[in-house]
């Protein structure tokens, strides 16, 4: 049973950092994301990693403010936030595929397995 447990959501101001965890059980695949959510809107990849080769991929809206990264012993996947800004605010999940990306790792129906998110709000 595959199990995605995201942590270290919060409330920040704008410019400041967070970083979220998510912890994997139960899967040895090789294509995970993380994915966000702001109310009325649709779920958005926001940033992908293939577990195998280390390959990285990034929405627009966060490259070279988000990174992504794992920790292999620990089958923790992380995604770190600098200069947050208030359109950041969502519902931030973790994501795992089953069939693999078919060449968009951001899309949101090439994952199989969801975590429950974790809520990050940027506000003054």
């Amino acid at each position: 049973q595959v199990q995605l447990v995201e942590t270290g959501g919060g409330s920040v101001q704008p410019g400041e950092s967070l970083s979220l965890s998510c912890t994997v059980s139960g899967y040895n695949g090789y294509y995970m994301g993380w994915f966000r959510q702001a109310p009325g809107k649709e779920r958005e990849g926001v940033a992908a990693l293939h577990r195998g080769s280390g390959a990285t991929f990034y929405s627009d809206s966060v490259k070279g403010r988000f990174t992504v990264s794992r920790a292999s012993a620990k089958n923790t996947l992380y995604l770190q936030m600098h200069s947050l800004k208030p359109e950041d605010t969502a519902m931030y999940y973790c994501a795992a595929s089953l069939g693999g990306w078919r060449n968009r790792p951001l899309a949101k129906d090439g994952y199989t397995y969801w975590g429950q998110g974790t809520q990050v709000s940027v506000s003054s």
